[in-house]
């Protein structure tokens, strides 16, 4: 049997995994950096991944409408967003219009995905037009 390519090696350990969000350093034991790197672009290129900010990827699937690639999330934006600060290891919690949607104090539907982040933190994440509103804020 022949030897796997990087490319097809990442691409096998993102199909295995049920993580919908990627860091950079959840490959570094198949490469370098660099050959990382170049296996990461092509398959956004390819529509495979999405990059969704500085060593930040997230699983993609091809959109039947449209034909380009989309989140393959069920969760959309938000989720993926929300597991990304996870990944970094950042505290944050929801915003305080998402708390008070969910306890049906307002009938206002949170459009942006907006959460408090706790600690430091200076960061995008962001997907074509969509970007991640963060607030500093203290601890509840």
């Amino acid at each position: 049997m022949p030897k796997l390519s990087l490319k097809q090696q990442v691409e096998q350990q993102i199909s295995r995994t049920q993580q919908d969000v990627f860091l950079r350093a959840d490959f570094e034991q198949l490469g370098g950096y660099d050959q990382v790197g170049r296996a990461l672009r092509e398959l956004v290129a390819e529509g495979k991944l999405l990059k969704i900010g500085y060593g930040l990827y997230a699983k993609a699937r091809i959109s039947s409408i449209t034909g380009k690639p989309m989140l393959a999330s069920n969760g959309g934006f938000k989720a993926v967003s929300e597991q990304a600060l996870e990944r970094l290891g950042v505290a944050w919690q929801p915003s305080d219009e998402i708390v008070r949607y969910n306890k049906g104090e307002t009938t206002q539907v949170p459009v942006n995905a907006t959460v408090i982040v706790t600690g430091r933190f200076n960061r995008k994440i962001s997907l074509r037009e969509m970007q991640l509103r963060v607030e500093c804020g203290s601890k509840r």
